[in-house]
């Protein structure tokens, strides 16, 4: 019995895609080749794309969603979340949209995800979650899943999520905002950078008994955490933290 006939379909990547593909394919067409009919969905991965980055995929002029099969002679073009854009009207990807503002951090991004709520985003992080619960929990909760491991964003479940390419925890938030146009979003302490939680002004008296003696006979205006009781006040920290934002704001 011959073998299959291996069949062809140009692909090309587009801006940020390009960074998972090897210096050969990166920002021009490549033939890729098949057996069967497999869908788009997983010809995208094999070729090393996680799913969760692709915003738009192109067939022979029109939009396809991740279930298209291949067939040989297919022209694909592949677009990453496109930003300032509304392309919802094609896009045949998914169900929600992508750019919901609440994330889910993997064990080894703790400091990305404290800055991320110090300027208010609604992210989810503990040390001690495992790949299984950070992926059950970004499904249940339509959270972002941000991430270094790659293969965590291959998982068929994962809808929503974005590989963090630098390691230093700035660039990252950078990324983040960016990624998910989130500028006009930013509400800097209204989260508990220790757990997330809301945080809301309450009366000196109330946490009196909470404070060192100099905060409490230096200030007078305090707020707690509504689920882990954390006070905070407008120390030294405070301007630190201002600095800390305001790049958050132009530099991305």
């Amino acid at each position: 019995m011959s073998a299959a006939r291996e069949n062809e379909a140009q692909f090309r990547f587009y801006e940020e895609l390009n960074d998972f593909l090897p210096s050969q394919k990166k920002k021009k067409s490549f033939i890729y080749q098949f057996r069967g009919k497999p869908s788009v969905k997983n010809a995208i991965e094999a070729i090393g794309i996680p799913h969760t980055e692709v915003d738009l995929i192109i067939a022979n002029g029109e939009s396809v969603g991740f279930d298209y099969h291949l067939r040989s002679g297919d022209h694909i073009s592949v677009y990453p979340v496109f930003e300032g854009i509304d392309i919802s009207p094609i896009v045949k990807l998914r169900e929600k949209p992508l750019r919901k503002s609440a994330f889910i951090c993997d064990v080894h991004l703790g400091k990305c995800a404290r800055l991320l709520r110090m300027l208010g985003l609604d992210t989810l992080y503990q040390n001690d979650y495992d790949d299984p619960k950070i992926i059950a929990v970004s499904v249940t909760q339509n959270r972002i899943l941000l991430t270094r491991d790659q293969k965590l964003l291959h998982a068929k479940v994962i809808t929503h999520g974005y590989r963090i390419r630098s390691q230093n925890p700035y660039e990252q938030v950078r990324e983040v905002v960016k990624r998910f146009d989130l500028h006009n979003r930013i509400k800097p302490f209204v989260r508990c950078i220790a757990c997330n939680g809301m945080i809301r002004e309450v009366k000196k008296e109330e946490v009196v008994e909470l404070l060192e003696t100099k905060t409490r006979k230096y200030y007078n205006e305090f707020y707690r955490c509504e689920s882990c009781k954390k006070v905070y006040w407008k120390g030294s920290h405070y301007t630190r933290m201002k600095s800390t934002i305001e790049q958050f704001y132009d530099n991305t």
